[in-house]
């Protein structure tokens, strides 16, 4: 481990785009059923229902969030529909699988998802037992990130000091509060859907391409 990380004990990942890369686009097949699931909630066409969906996101952080406020959706609904989708772009990452398993310390996983479809996920990569747990959006009462309470009740409810955790995240603004708590932060810049949007450099310790590789560099001590 290159010293400069020798203070993490708690390694904490996003999933969506970050443990895979964005190329999957396991978020477009999410993103149509979302358009679906409005345009049939709210009788409008797919045209008028995509910019409702982005209008939730961009204002309340996930489509979901919006969903609730304004019309009282069901969130388990919801995500059991948005997730229905096939997985065959993403297999089993044996670098990564190895990788993970070599960190010190404890591995989680927080995500805006919800933890039934972030298993699936990690079946598909070959980590199904490579984490600790899964904070999802239903353990974060639904305050998405980058919302700052969902991040400092996850420290509370996981008993994780900020100042010995690291949070991986390809989503440059949900990096800004994990680093206000003291975290060390990493970028995973992979030309993810917005993935730059809200970018504050000064809450960015590290600007990695794909996980797997910078872990490998960490973990033989090569990392700048």
């Amino acid at each position: 481990m290159i010293p400069a990380l020798a203070h993490v004990d708690t390694w904490i990942f996003d999933l969506d785009n970050t443990l895979y890369p964005a190329s999957a686009d396991l978020f477009g097949l999410i993103d149509h059923r979302m358009t679906a699931f409005i345009e049939r909630l709210l009788g409008i066409d797919p045209v008028a229902a995509r910019a409702v969906q982005k209008n939730y996101f961009r204002e309340h952080g996930t489509t979901l969030s919006g969903l609730m406020r304004s019309h009282g959706v069901d969130p388990h609904e919801f995500l059991e529909y948005v997730h229905d989708i096939e997985m065959e772009a993403i297999a089993e990452d044996r670098r990564l699988v190895r990788a993970v398993a070599g960190l010190p310390g404890r591995k989680l996983i927080f995500t805006n998802g919800d933890a039934p479809y972030a298993r699936r996920v990690l079946a598909r990569l070959g980590l199904s037992d490579a984490f600790e747990t899964i904070h999802d959006i239903h353990a974060c009462a639904y305050q998405p990130k980058p919302h700052p309470a969902s991040y400092a009740a996850m420290c509370e409810t996981l008993e994780i000091d900020p100042a010995h955790a690291l949070f991986v995240e390809d989503m440059a603004r949900n990096l800004v509060p994990a680093k206000a708590l003291g975290m060390t932060t990493v970028w995973v810049n992979n030309g993810s859907e917005d993935g730059d949007r809200g970018i504050d450099r000064t809450a960015i310790d590290y600007e990695i391409a794909e996980v797997g590789a910078w872990l490998d560099e960490i973990l033989e001590g090569e990392a700048r």
